[in-house]
């Protein structure tokens, strides 16, 4: 009884303590919140006017402010939101009556910079103006893959940063220091003009006459600068598909249709360009309007005379055997090698291949002269050139991009041009046999197996010549 009652007691004592720490409890919470809620609504005011103040004495600045910069100067966030688009990783950054936004390539060190800023509306922070670094620590906000392309960089001496340029893409826009404020040696506009060389004895073929004329290539891929002085006279034909006509032009078409067929950079100058712009971030896992595609060009060359006909169609993009509806895919494909059409894609169910980046101040004709590039790995079966080459841009017709990085985007619309050459020289030859020869063909290097062009071309001419023989 006595052992019941000291329990009942205890249990009593228990309570009243508990009580009393949740009231304190509530209290406190209340008195904090009272304070975040005064505190609050003073810093939203606080930080509106550290943002206009920031973005008016150039603190706040596109691709030049990082997510810490930002946040030394108005204080900590409330929340983040984050999701990816294309290869960008996006980053939306909540404050008390801000909201930031950022962006970087993923798979790159750079740091997230900032591309919009909003204090009760969105601010003018340079998207639209010339981007002028203001400092060496600037340079470690630009990753490889975007580089300085369009950049100024009149402020800066440069003359220790040999190994920062030697990775960073730049294009015919970018803004350089004098020359006593570079690297010894580094000279940008010789680099530029190096790069638009195809390589590996391309240009040779051309000067032999074979150059991809009377072939049609089919370039599938994002809108389009159409009027580029690289390939404008080559493209006989734009087709817009689930995107308006007028839509701006992207990133990627550009380099692509210049690789295939551009007057100075492209592997086919000769052959004509049939373009289909297309929302490739919509279509990226379902192959059937890629397919419907591939089948209205088989329709459309049924029309067509010799010599105006498509035989080599370039995608730049390889999720096609792992996308839905990959059925339909199979018999567009199917068809059309039947129709003697070759579809080239970046998918490893076409040809696992690799890519490649030129040794600088070497000869681009030696496949020796070569290293593998970041889009390579020992299952490759071929490698193609992509890096340290030149490249139409769409931010001008008469603008060229230095890339560093290329990947197998870039090697798609090679492979494409290296087609129309045999299609060329051997109208006959049957596109799953264009495949068989470039393997048989190519060189071997301590970088793996080269896509050879000039002995590709020898072995179309022999099967062309050994079929002559016996008809």
């Amino acid at each position: 009884m006595i052992r019941d009652d000291f329990r009942a007691l205890r249990g009593k004592a228990f309570m009243k303590k508990t009580l009393f720490a949740l009231f304190l409890t509530g209290v406190l919470v209340f008195s904090v919140y009272g304070r975040t809620a005064r505190r609050s609504k003073t810093t939203s005011k606080e930080i509106i006017a550290k943002v206009v103040s920031g973005v008016k004495d150039g603190k706040i600045a596109y691709k030049l402010t990082t997510r810490k910069e930002l946040e030394e100067l108005i204080g900590r966030s409330i929340r983040e939101e984050s999701r990816n688009s294309g290869g960008m990783e996006m980053l939306t950054v909540i404050y008390q009556g801000v909201t930031a936004e950022f962006s970087r390539m993923r798979n790159y060190s750079a740091p997230f910079t900032l591309t919009k800023i909003k204090a009760k509306r969105w601010l003018d922070i340079g998207q639209k103006r010339e981007i002028v670094l203001r400092n060496e620590g600037d340079l470690k906000k630009f990753d490889e893959f975007w580089g300085l392309a369009g950049i100024s960089l009149e402020n800066l001496d440069l003359s220790g940063q040999s190994r920062f340029l030697r990775k960073m893409t730049f294009d015919s826009r970018t803004k350089w220091p004098a020359e006593d404020k570079l690297p010894r040696r580094y000279n940008p506009a010789a680099l530029l003009e190096e790069g638009k060389t195809p390589g590996l004895g391309v240009r040779g073929l051309h000067e032999a006459g074979i150059d991809g004329r009377g072939i049609g290539i089919a370039i599938i891929d994002q809108p389009l600068l159409e009027d580029h002085e690289e390939y404008a006279e080559r493209l006989v034909k734009y087709q817009s598909v689930e995107v308006r006509r007028k839509h701006p032009p992207q990133m990627h078409g550009s380099p692509v249709v210049s690789i295939a067929v551009g007057k100075k950079c492209g592997v086919a100058p000769g052959a004509f360009v049939h373009y289909y712009a297309v929302p490739m971030w919509k279509w990226d896992k379902n192959c059937k309007p890629w397919a419907n595609i591939i089948n209205q060009i088989i329709r459309d060359n049924a029309k067509l005379e010799d010599g105006k006909k498509i035989r080599v169609v370039s995608i730049s993009l390889g999720t096609f055997s792992r996308s839905i509806n990959v059925r339909s895919w199979e018999r567009a494909i199917a068809k059309a090698n039947k129709h003697g059409i070759l579809v080239v894609t970046c998918d490893d169910a076409f040809l696992d291949y690799g890519t490649l980046q030129r040794i600088e101040g070497k000869s681009a004709d030696d496949a020796k002269n070569y290293r593998r590039a970041r889009r390579s790995s020992k299952r490759d079966i071929i490698h193609v050139p992509t890096s340290n080459r030149s490249v139409a841009s769409h931010h001008g017709r008469d603008v060229y991009t230095y890339e560093r990085d290329g990947g197998l985007s870039w090697a798609a619309p090679y492979l494409a041009g290296v087609a129309a050459l045999g299609f060329q020289v051997y109208p006959e030859l049957e596109p799953e046999r264009i495949v068989e020869l470039w393997l048989e063909t190519a060189s071997q290097t301590r970088a793996g197996s080269v896509i050879n062009p000039a002995a590709f071309i020898e072995a179309v001419k022999k099967q062309r010549d050994s079929v002559t023989a016996t008809e």
